[in-house]
């Protein structure tokens, strides 16, 4: 009877239908973060090729001043007395846009380099910061390495390789390549795929110190400006001032082994065993000065390089943020 009052009594019990995630939101947060991440790093490749291939046709000049000189050897060979009469000697010979021989093969290779770089560094950047979105100073370091490496590896060897070729043919009296594709089809020709992958040790060791000495100070100027809050706006003239600060400690890190890189990377590159052998060579054969060939045009080049590069990076990062949630 007891029973019976029971179980007419009771209320009725509502079944729902198991969710199998409801024990388990670790895995609906962890494709969520998945999601933010991926799209991350496609806004830092797409918004790094933009700004590749802005930068380069307005820093170029420079960088054929800067080539020019490291290419020209003590000895028989020496063609010019400093950067003035370089521009002075290319611009009687070949005109203004003498100034902008072998852009077309940074610009061919800009855009990759830049999209590898910021798209590498974005994505190291998201699996090491903090729960406040803040990296760490070691990271800062470690992310630029990485981006500096993979860039190294997939878009600066083969087009410092050729765009150095170029220069160097140029200062031939009788220049053989006609073109970007008829230059890079002759190097294959005669070297095979290595002759435009050589280097590739110097330009790993200069592309990853390179980004590892740019990112640190950029990340830590920037922290420092934001107080530790990742959410504070940086105004883009300090971006600006930050980029060219840490353009000129990359210069001042790195500049030997861009030196032997370009050496490497030169028509007679085949004199050398290799980037030991022509580290040697040169201290040997030059002294210590000839490391730092080239350091004010390089300098000039790379501040105004960096800081219009992280402008332009983060116009289009600030962009993106809006339209693409």
């Amino acid at each position: 009877m007891y029973s019976l009052l029971y179980l007419v009594n009771e209320k009725p019990v509502e079944r729902r239908t198991k969710n199998p995630f409801n024990n388990r939101p670790w895995m609906l947060e962890k494709g969520t973060a998945a999601s933010n991440n991926t799209n991350k790093s496609l806004k830092g490749i797409i918004a790094g090729g933009i700004t590749g291939g802005i930068e380069i046709c307005i820093t170029y000049p420079t960088e054929y001043v800067k080539t020019q000189l490291q290419l020209d050897e003590k000895g028989g060979t020496k063609q010019y007395s400093g950067i003035i009469d370089c521009v002075k000697k290319t611009v009687k010979k070949h005109g203004f846009f003498g100034l902008y021989r072998g852009l077309s093969v940074l610009v061919y290779g800009s855009i990759p380099k830049s999209a590898v770089r910021f798209g590498a560094f974005e994505t190291f950047k998201n699996r090491a910061v903090d729960e406040r979105g803040n990296l760490s100073l070691h990271a800062r370091a470690l992310c630029g390495l990485g981006a500096g490496v993979a860039e190294a590896i997939f878009a600066v060897t083969p087009m410092e390789t050729v765009k150095v070729k170029f220069i160097n043919d140029r200062r031939a009296a009788e220049p053989r390549f006609k073109g970007f594709f008829h230059g890079v089809s002759l190097i294959v020709k005669e070297q095979g795929v290595r002759g435009v992958y050589q280097g590739l040790t110097a330009t790993i060791l200069k592309q990853g110190s390179n980004q590892a000495i740019r990112f640190f100070v950029m990340e830590t100027l920037k922290d420092k400006y934001r107080g530790g809050d990742p959410e504070k706006h940086v105004p883009k003239l300090m971006v600006g001032l930050f980029g060219a600060v840490a353009g000129a400690a990359s210069v001042f890190g790195n500049t030997p082994i861009d030196v032997v890189k370009t050496r490497m990377q030169g028509l007679e590159a085949a004199k050398y065993s290799g980037t030991m052998d022509c580290f040697i060579k040169i201290w040997k054969n030059e002294g210590f000065a000839a490391f730092y060939k080239g350091t004010i045009p390089r300098l000039s080049r790379v501040c105004l390089d960096v800081a219009i590069t992280f402008m332009i990076y983060d116009s289009f990062m600030d962009l993106f943020n809006k339209v693409w949630k």
